[in-house]
């Protein structure tokens, strides 16, 4: 039938009894989603965004779907300054781009599905009608927000402290008003095919009953993580005008594969510019696990990054990547790393020009909360929070495969609108108020999202589908999966399931786009000498526990033995794999 997994067991099990009962890989991601928002409130809404990396049994060529909303027609840098802010805030209705996850899930199932809306939407009516177990993060979330909610949040309040105090770990919670809209969704699939009744419902998500009320909610003044009130600028207009799309992957080299990844409008490039440049290392030396590996993963994560922070975004005259890959601008970064830990944030010149930086004075030194993180996204009204996101793979018997990563419109993002039963998101957190950057906050502009699924190729095709939450740690926790299983020699779940780290030494993609200059977050596991050799080395580390970092999943086709594999995430005893 297939294989499945993802972050939250009931979205993989959803998506292999699509795969069970005949729906293909695209039919099982789209069900499995839709479950997400109702499993993971606290990690992904319906009023936020996704990106995925796809390939179909006809043609084995990376596609990108592009499920991330731009920025409202009145949402711009200096507007936002005249609001009297610096940076656009981690949570309200002002960081909200224009949802585009739902419209994204429905573009997939109508070009590469088989089911009907209804069909792939019955699970997540189900769950948000009848309850789910709440995990135990989404009972700490809604804790740590409550008094937010209740004093400056009533319709989150009302949805979220049923009898006035947060819902406890595996106690069932519900969400009548999202499964009545759902249900009203479903209605509208009228047509007298297929594509037509999915259009139809992308038609009633955009400018019918919710798009109204999104917009009506954004005219409700409120606070903001900044800790001011203000109203939102996201219109009826702006989602009647937004349509998800497909785009071409960004593809790299490494070690006798290919990696595909979202364009630089998002960070998956920098995947592409660290295999690039440890790929001139010997096999020898990228084992993470070692000191000197190690090292070479934070350095080089350090050196992609702020190239992703001079260069990536939605702007005119984009990134290119054959300019980021170029063998003499690789040599020339790799030959930047040193045996000591840089501080450092160090674009590169590309294409002839120079790079131009945020004001780092706004990225400066936060420190790292006791999970190891530097808020994602944070709100400071009623205690730090941490939000994150989700992830799912599917690959069929045919041998379609997708990797998602959806997120944004957590619970605890902006106030929760009553008649629909969820949040909007807030990735405008990740533009900036400064003119004349590539992610400089402009109308119509994509913000540059962290989120960055991956597909693995060899010569004949898709080999693996891997992704995983983690907002700046996303590139850095599939780096050290790429580099355990294609050179190290690792199976997949033994790659996941091996000691993590990563870098916090660039400056953050969420507000308040904190850095801790030279900063490393490890799991315990690394063990003391290889932690003790890379604090030598000037890293300052943060010992995050034993199983802490990455929520990694995985598919996979193995052409050798005709079979096909998955493989998930032990952290937090949610992810789950299953197949047959």
């Amino acid at each position: 039938m297939g294989m499945a997994a993802a972050t939250h067991w009931a979205a993989a099990a959803t998506a292999m009894g699509v795969l069970e009962r005949g729906g293909t890989a695209f039919d099982a991601a789209v069900a499995a989603a839709f479950v997400l928002h109702v499993t993971e409130p606290h990690l992904n809404g319906p009023g936020g965004d996704m990106t995925a990396v796809f390939a179909t049994a006809d043609d084995p060529t990376p596609r990108v779907l592009d499920g991330q909303g731009p920025a409202p027609a009145g949402a711009s840098a200096a507007r936002y300054r005249a609001e009297g802010l610096d940076r656009v805030p981690g949570a309200g209705a002002l960081a909200a781009a224009i949802p585009g996850a739902v419209d994204a899930w429905l573009l997939l199932l109508r070009d590469h599905g088989t089911w009907e809306v209804g069909d792939v939407l019955a699970p997540a009516i189900g769950y948000a009608r009848d309850g789910v177990p709440a995990v135990p993060r989404l009972a700490s979330t809604v804790a740590a927000v409550a008094d937010l909610f209740r004093e400056h949040w009533p319709t989150s309040a009302a949805l979220w402290l049923p009898g006035g105090r947060p819902p406890r770990a595996g106690e069932v919670v519900r969400n009548p008003a999202w499964a009545d809209a759902l249900g009203r969704l479903a209605d509208a699939a009228r047509g007298t095919d297929r594509a037509t009744r999915v259009d139809a419902v992308r038609t009633e998500w955009a400018e019918g009953f919710v798009a109204e009320a999104i917009a009506a909610s954004c005219r409700v003044p409120h606070r903001h993580a900044s800790g001011t009130h203000h109203t939102g600028v996201l219109t009826a207009a702006d989602t009647a005008g937004y349509r998800a799309r497909f785009d071409d992957a960004a593809v790299g080299p490494f070690r006798g594969h290919r990696i595909a990844k979202t364009p630089a409008w998002g960070q998956g490039p920098t995947l592409l510019a660290a295999l690039a440049v440890l790929d001139g290392f010997g096999d020898a030396d990228l084992d993470p696990s070692t000191e000197h590996g190690a090292h070479l993963v934070l350095e080089t994560t350090k050196l992609a990054q702020a190239d992703r922070e001079a260069w990536f975004g939605d702007a005119a005259g984009p990134l290119s990547i054959a300019d980021l890959l170029d063998p003499g601008y690789v040599a020339a970064r790799r030959a930047l790393i040193g045996p000591e830990a840089s501080c450092e944030v160090r674009p590169g010149r590309l294409g002839g020009r120079d790079p131009v930086l945020a004001d780092l004075a706004l990225a400066g030194d936060v420190g790292v909360t006791a999970d190891g993180t530097i808020g994602e996204p944070t709100v400071t009204l009623a205690g730090e929070t941490k939000g994150d996101t989700c992830h799912v793979d599917v690959v069929d018997r045919a041998g379609n495969i997708v990797s998602a990563t959806p997120s944004g419109g957590w619970l605890q993002s902006s106030p929760a609108i009553a008649e629909l039963g969820f949040a909007l998101g807030t990735r405008l957190q990740m533009t900036w108020l400064q003119e004349g950057l590539p992610s400089t906050l402009t109308p119509g502009r994509r913000p540059r999202t962290t989120l960055s699924p991956t597909l693995v190729l060899d010569d004949e095709g898709p080999v693996a589908a891997l992704g995983t939450p983690g907002g700046d740690q996303q590139d850095q926790w599939q780096l050290l999966y790429l580099l355990r299983t294609l050179v190290g020699g690792y199976d997949p779940q033994q790659a996941i399931d091996a000691p993590a780290l990563h870098t916090t030494s660039s400056p953050g993609s969420f507000w308040p786009r904190g850095r801790v200059p030279g900063g490393a977050v490890v799991e315990d596991r690394l063990g003391d000498a290889v932690i003790d050799g890379l604090a030598r080395r000037g890293h300052r580390v943060t010992r995050s526990g034993p199983w802490s970092l990455g929520r990694l999943s995985a598919v996979g086709i193995d052409r050798a033995r005709g079979l096909r594999w998955a493989a998930a995430n032990p952290r937090g005893m949610q992810g789950y794999a299953v197949g047959r």
